[in-house]
């Protein structure tokens, strides 16, 4: 899988993330905001740097880019009113991402910030874009005191070469992700591909960020150790019976996505050894009844539809997602589904 259509769909906090059009992704978002702004403030009232760096990974183009800059800046000059550092922003995203339109925003943003001083005066603040992946080094050595990402973790860099056989065919039959159909061997390889995935991310991030700067991470992740877990599984299941409907041969598609558990991602940071895990919480909602199962494949479509249509063709997808909408009614209506997101926050060593 080309890591190039992997990143495309990633976005900021309420953007593009994988239920923004639910109330758990505002519930989330809301506790999201209290994490960040407490992490930031700590790392501030530490460290006091004269020129303070921070990085969004995974920005997207729309507004929360902007949001969280101001409510970042905000907290530190609360903190520092007379004396607050310049800021040196950094957006991250693939070279697709439109930038510009943040940009173009950016005289908004200025003024906004000017209106909040108390000095009345914009604070020193300088906003760059950084096109690229983030599963590797993007900025210099030790240029950042604080960083986050807002559900983009949990897609994989690539779809886990170990799930195909010698011949290239997948193992992993009648899935497009795990379920209890897929054999060890797919299991083993989403979990191990995870990891890589992660550990390299965190390995990237400890030459970037200063000693005692701070990353703030969220990603969708399941409610415990079982693999098979309906949090984990349920919606994946419910896109290859949508799949099954259209398409008479489904076995060649599968998913760069995986839900890690409380215990993997502890496990992966203590691995690693270049984070302290300060904060760990597992923000888990049950699915309002009265979400629309076509809001949801509309925010699905967002992210898989490059790949879909680059395997199957453009053809297929209204039909595919109109009937994943629909089935998402039929499911939610028997059952209450939850969908686990974990929150992190680590302190570089």
């Amino acid at each position: 899988m080309d890591v190039e259509k992997v990143f495309h769909m990633k976005g900021g906090l309420g953007e593009t993330s994988y239920f923004n059009n639910s109330s758990i992704q505002k519930s989330v978002a809301e506790r999201m905001k209290d994490i960040t702004l407490e992490a930031i403030e700590e790392m501030y009232v530490t460290l006091r740097p004269k020129s303070l760096g921070i990085a969004d990974l995974g920005c997207s183009s729309g507004s929360n880019a902007l949001l969280y800059i101001k409510r970042l800046v905000g907290a530190v000059e609360s903190i520092d009113q007379k004396a607050a550092p310049e800021f040196r922003v950094c957006l991250n995203d693939l070279p697709t991402n439109d930038f510009s339109t943040i940009f173009q925003a950016l005289p908004d943003l200025y003024k906004e910030l000017k209106k909040g001083s108390n000095n009345d005066a914009a604070p020193s603040i300088y906003i760059a874009a950084y096109p690229g992946n983030f599963y590797g080094r993007l900025f210099p050595d030790n240029s950042l005191h604080f960083v986050y990402s807002f559900s983009c973790l949990h897609w994989l860099s690539r779809v886990p070469p170990g799930i195909y056989d010698e011949q290239g065919m997948s193992l992993n039959k009648r899935s497009i992700y795990i379920t209890k159909n897929s054999p060890p061997p797919v299991c083993k390889a989403y979990a191990k591909q995870f990891q890589e995935d992660f550990s390299l991310f965190l390995k990237s991030r400890s030459q970037e960020v200063v000693s005692g700067g701070r990353m703030v991470l969220l990603l969708t992740g399941r409610s415990g150790p079982d693999i098979f877990s309906r949090d984990n599984t349920f919606f994946w299941e419910v896109l290859y019976q949508s799949f099954h409907t259209l398409v008479s041969k489904l076995d060649s598609y599968d998913v760069h996505y995986y839900g890690p558990s409380k215990e993997e991602l502890e496990d992966a940071v203590r691995k690693q050894g270049s984070f302290k895990l300060d904060r760990l919480e597992m923000l888990e909602k049950e699915m309002d009844c009265t979400s629309s199962g076509l809001a949801i494949a509309k925010t699905v479509r967002a992210v898989q539809e490059s790949m879909l249509s680059h395997h199957f063709g453009e053809a297929i997808l209204d039909d595919l997602f109109d009937e994943y909408g629909r089935l998402l009614d039929r499911e939610m209506a028997k059952e209450d589904i939850r969908v686990v997101d974990v929150a992190l926050v680590l302190r570089k060593l």
